[in-house]
C-alpha cells in the first residue's frame, strides 16, 4: 500500500506479542520530544512520520499506542468501513470543557439525534435563504474599509462569519456582542495546547490554577452571550424555523428549565465554533494565497467582474463563480482549517497487514495528506486548476477532505462553501488585499489552523 512497505514492522512493545504494529519510533515519544522537538509542533511530527515511515506509522506516548495514517485506503477504512469501532479521541473529548455535549463531542445515539434534529437547517431550501444575509454582512464590512488602511484580515473575517452564523442559524443580531464573543474565543484558543497537555485538566479547572482561571473567565463570557441569546429567543415567542428553534424542539422531554438551557447552550456553542471558526480561517488563508499569486488573483477578479458586474451576488451566482470556488478549494487544500482528526478504537482492529489493540488512538491529518505529491504534484504551488471538474473526477477519494469524511462529515459543508464564495466575490468587487511587508505568516495548529500572528494586510481599491 503506497510506501508502507518501505520499512519492516518494528518489534511490538512489552508483552503484546499477538499484535503487529506498523513501523515507527523505537523509543517512547516522551523521550523523542525531549530530544528532537522542542516544543512539539504536531504538524512537524506528522510530516516526519509520513516522510520517514510512509503511509502508516506507530509510536507510543506514555502507555498510549498511537497510529498515524497517510493513505486514502487506510483513512477510508477508519472513517467509513470500521467507523462503528471508533469514537472521538482524547483531545476532542477534552474540548467538552468548552463545548459540553454538543454535536462535535457527542457519540452514538446522542450524536445521531443531534445531527438529525439540525439537518433541516442545512437543507438546500434554507441554504438559499441564507445567501442574502451572507452578502449583507459582507457588504457591511466591505463598506467599513478604507483605501490604504492596514487591517488584521483574520480578525475581520472572524467578526464577519460570527455575525453570519448568528443571523442565519440562530436568528440573532450580535453586533457589538460579536467583539466580546470573539475575544473570549480567541483567549480560549490561545490556551488550547496548554489545556490539551495538562493532566487532569477537567478536575483541576475547579481549582482554577493560572491558565485554567483564564479559561474559566473566557468560557463564562461565552456562556453569558449564549444564554442571553437563548433567553431572548424564548421571550420573543417566535418560531422562525432557525436552527435554535429546531434545537429547542429537539431538547429531550425530561429537560426543563436550567437543564434545557444547558442542553441548548452546548448545541449553540458547538455550532458557533464550528460554523464561524472554520470559514473565517479559510477566508483568511484565501486572501493571503491570492495576494501571493497575482495571476490567480487576476483570473479571480476577472470572473467576479464578468459574472456580477456592479450588482451584488445572489445564491444563483454561486454555481457560476466556478473559479472563485476553486480558489477557495485550493486554499483549503494548503491550509485546511480542520487540519487533523483523531479516533479512538473501542476494540482490537486490523489495518492492512497490521493488527492493533483496543484503545489505540488513530490520527489523520488533512494538512499532510493534502500536501502529498502523489496526489497533488508540486504540492506547495497554489493552483486552483486542481479543482476543475476534470481534475476532481480523476482524483482518488480520501485524498482531499477539508470537511472530514464518513458518518461525521461536517453537517454545514454546503453552508460553508456558499458562504465562502459569496463573501470572496462581494469583497473582491471593491477591494484587493496585500500582505503587509515583513508580516510573518505561520500556520498555528490549534483546534483549527489559524495564522499564528494574524493576517495583517493593506486594503487597496480595485
Amino acid at each position: 500500500m503506497g510506501t508502507a512497505a518501505r520499512h519492516e514492522a518494528q518489534e511490538p512493545f512489552g508483552k503484546e506479542k499477538e499484535y503487529r504494529f506498523p513501523p515507527g519510533f523505537q523509543r517512547n515519544l516522551v523521550w523523542y520530544v525531549l530530544r528532537k522537538f522542542r516544543p512539539l509542533n504536531p504538524i512537524h511530527l506528522f510530516q516526519h512520520l509520513a516522510e520517514t515511515y510512509g503511509d502508516i506509522a506507530h509510536y507510543k506516548l506514555g502507555s498510549q499506542h498511537i497510529v498515524f495514517l497517510n493513505h486514502p485506503e487506510y483513512i477510508r477504512e477508519v472513517l467509513v468501513v470500521q467507523n462503528d469501532n471508533f469514537i472521538k479521541e482524547r483531545t476532542v473529548q477534552r474540548s467538552k470543557m468548552l463545548l459540553g455535549e454538543g454535536m462535535i463531542t457527542a457519540e452514538g445515539a446522542a450524536h445521531r439525534a443531534q445531527r438529525l434534529a439540525a439537518q433541516p437547517a442545512f437543507h438546500r431550501q434554507r441554504i438559499v435563504e441564507y445567501a442574502g444575509i451572507m452578502v449583507e454582512e459582507a457588504v457591511h464590512i466591505r463598506d467599513s474599509w478604507r483605501a490604504g488602511e492596514e487591517r488584521d484580515i483574520a480578525t475581520d473575517m472572524m467578526h464577519l462569519t460570527l455575525n453570519v452564523v448568528a443571523r442565519t442559524l440562530f436568528a440573532t443580531d450580535l453586533r457589538e456582542e460579536v467583539y466580546e464573543l470573539a475575544a473570549a474565543i480567541n483567549r480560549i484558543m490561545g490556551l488550547y495546547n496548554f489545556l490539551i497537555m495538562l493532566p487532569a485538566a477537567e478536575w483541576l479547572v475547579h481549582l482554577r490554577p493560572p491558565g485554567l482561571a483564564a479559561f474559566v473567565r473566557a468560557r463564562n463570557r461565552i456562556d453569558a452571550v449564549v444564554y442571553r441569546m437563548i433567553d431572548a429567543h424564548r421571550k420573543s415567542g417566535l418560531d422562525s424555523g432557525s436552527l435554535l428553534d429546531l434545537m429547542l424542539a429537539a431538547s429531550p422531554a425530561e429537560n426543563e428549565g436550567s437543564r434545557q438551557s444547558l442542553f441548548l447552550r452546548d448545541q449553540v456553542i458547538t455550532i458557533f465554533l464550528a460554523g464561524y471558526e472554520t470559514v473565517a480561517n479559510a477566508l483568511s488563508w484565501t486572501w493571503y494565497s491570492l495576494s501571493q499569486n497575482p495571476d490567480c488573483e487576476l483570473k479571480f477578479q476577472e470572473e467576479v467582474d464578468a459574472v456580477l458586474g456592479r450588482r451584488l451576488p445572489t445564491f444563483e451566482d454561486v454555481s457560476r463563480l466556478r473559479y472563485t470556488e476553486s480558489v477557495m478549494a485550493e486554499s483549503l487544500r494548503l491550509y485546511p482549517p480542520a487540519w487533523a482528526m483523531g479516533r479512538y478504537a473501542r476494540d482490537d482492529f486490523s489495518l492492512g497487514d497490521y493488527f492493533l489493540p483496543a484503545q489505540t488512538t488513530v490520527l489523520i491529518s488533512q494538512f499532510i495528506t493534502h500536501r502529498d505529491p502523489r496526489y497533488f504534484p508540486e504540492p506547495l504551488r497554489f493552483d486552483p486548476e486542481r479543482f476543475s471538474a476534470v481534475a476532481k473526477a480523476r482524483r482518488a477519494k480520501f485524498t482531499y477532505f477539508p470537511f472530514g469524511a464518513g458518518a461525521r462529515q461536517c453537517i454545514g459543508e454546503s453552508f460553508a462553501w456558499m458562504e465562502g464564495v459569496l463573501i470572496l466575490a462581494t469583497l473582491a468587487q471593491k477591494w484587493k488585499l496585500r500582505l503587509v511587508p515583513g508580516h510573518p505568516v505561520e500556520p498555528q495548529p490549534l483546534i483549527t489552523l489559524r495564522p499564528k500572528y494574524g493576517m495583517r494586510m493593506l486594503v487597496e481599491a480595485r
